[in-house]
């Protein structure tokens, strides 16, 4: 058995395999492992090898897995799987020893409210549609780790559609410094299937205001959403 994707037939034209067969293995080998080097896609000349493609078909691929919200692509890092870190992701590793989860709590609740009533009201639909499946994704997760990444991508979305590139920078500080601290080691102690299927519906109500443009609501439900997480995330072990 093969560690790679399978190839195209040996002397055929990528040119002749469909778009969206390519887009398929593409999937396959990153559920797999196979087209991933850590948390982000292997360089474009390995893949379009191990597919059998030109670059340039790779990228079309490429390009329909970013609007599917499969895919993040950052100038300069390359494309990942979940959402990339800061550009300055180094710098921040020593600010993230020093920050306590509720610090981290203290700057959400004053950042995250503002970016999801900015995202009700200047999400496209192409936006809002991949919002809706990642809304989902954190309601459906069957365990802490596939929770914890599809909150990731969820609360990266909010500050994605809100538009202004000011906000998500601060926005990539803070879940930067999150995954650089204890963050996840309290998480783990605290987010049984229970908290996850409450914080879960939390999003389902968060997103249905997002998608009807309701600033004001979207806005009093992060708050209300983020509460919740200090309050489960800060409560004595």
């Amino acid at each position: 058995m093969t560690d790679h994707p399978p190839r195209s037939p040996a002397g055929t034209s990528d040119a002749l395999l469909p778009q969206q067969d390519l887009a398929r293995q593409l999937r396959l080998g990153i559920a797999s492992g196979t087209m991933l080097r850590g948390d982000r896609l292997l360089p474009e000349r390995e893949m379009a090898q191990h597919l059998g493609v030109s670059r340039a078909r790779l990228r079309q691929a490429l390009d329909l897995l970013e609007a599917e919200g499969a895919l993040f692509r950052r100038r300069g890092q390359g494309t990942f799987v979940q959402p990339p870190p800061a550009t300055d992701a180094a710098r921040l590793k020593s600010l993230a020893q020093r920050v306590s989860p509720q610090e981290v709590m203290e700057v959400r609740l004053q950042i995250e409210p503002a970016l999801a009533g900015l995202a009700a009201l200047r999400a496209d639909d192409q936006a809002r549609e991949r919002f809706a499946q990642a809304a989902q994704a954190t309601l459906d997760a069957p365990d802490q780790h596939s929770y914890d990444a599809a909150d990731d991508v969820f609360h990266y979305k909010i500050a994605e559609m809100a538009q202004n590139p000011l906000f998500l920078t601060v926005y990539e500080a803070i879940r930067t410094v999150r995954a650089q601290s204890s963050w996840a080691t309290t998480r783990a102690a605290h987010y049984s299937p229970e908290v996850m299927a409450v914080l879960g519906q939390q999003h389902q109500t968060l997103a249905a205001a997002i998608l009807k443009g309701d600033s004001p609501a979207a806005t009093q439900i992060m708050q209300d959403h983020l509460h919740c997480v200090a309050e489960t995330l800060l409560q004595s072990p």
